[in-house]
Order: structure tokens, then C-alpha cells, then sequence
């Protein structure tokens, strides 16, 4: 299945509901159901940043403690609808956002990432 991976805290954010929109710096054609796969690497300092980032601008109430997010494998699911250069959704940064919709958590089991889309084989939730 078509996998995309992102860092925490943002896999958690889009696969729990939060974020309507993930960020890239490349466009894609690409609509249907992918996994969605949370990379390795995660310094405490970047999610303390962007863990204070998040709350101070109302965009959650909590986030997942630093140990409970889970890192190296496939975390959840969503549909991309759409890759827009606008959204107003305050998520959006740009330059191009795919429209994330239907996402939700699933249980996690460690694969390796790799950069812009890759197969996980065997694999339909």
C-alpha cells in the first residue's frame, strides 16, 4: 500500500483528526488511501517546540507525551483528497498541502521510511 511518512508529532496530529493538511515542498497527483508512517527522528527539543507551538495557538489541548509516540513504523491511515497551494486551514503552510480526510490511528508495527511515497506490501486496513 502507498506510504508517506512524517514526523512527530505531525503523523499523530493527522492520524488522530487534528491536521486536515500535510505540508510538502513538492506536489503530487496522487488521491486515495495511504499509510501513514511517523519517521525515526524526533529530538526532544523539536517536539518541546512544537509541542508549546501547537497549544500556544490553540491548535490542540495536549499532545502525546514524548516516550508515547511511537516512532519507526506505520501509525495510521487517511485519504488524500486533494494537493492545494491554498487551504484555510491554519495547518496549511505550504507550499503545497495534500487535503487529508478520514484519518485515523491504526496499531503500529515498525517498517523502515524512506522519502516522498513508498510500498508497504501486505498491508490493507
Amino acid at each position: 500500500m502507498i506510504t508517506l511518512s512524517i514526523r512527530q508529532p505531525w503523523a499523530w496530529c493527522i492520524v488522530n483528526g487534528h491536521k486536515p493538511v500535510e505540508n510538502r515542498d513538492w506536489s503530487t497527483e496522487f488521491r486515495g488511501r495511504i499509510l501513514i508512517h511517523a519517521g525515526k527522528t524526533m529530538p526532544r527539543r523539536y517536539y518541546e517546540e512544537v509541542s508549546e507551538q501547537l497549544i500556544g495557538q490553540g491548535l490542540l489541548t495536549h499532545l502525546p507525551a514524548f516516550e508515547e509516540l511511537e516512532r519507526g513504523g506505520v501509525v495510521g491511515v487517511t485519504t488524500i483528497t486533494d494537493c492545494v497551494t491554498s487551504h484555510p486551514s491554519p495547518w496549511f503552510t505550504g507550499p503545497f498541502g495534500f487535503v487529508c480526510q478520514d484519518s485515523k490511528p491504526l496499531p503500529f508495527f515498525p517498517v523502515n521510511g524512506q522519502l516522498k511515497y513508498f510500498d508497504v506490501k501486505g498491508v490493507t486496513p
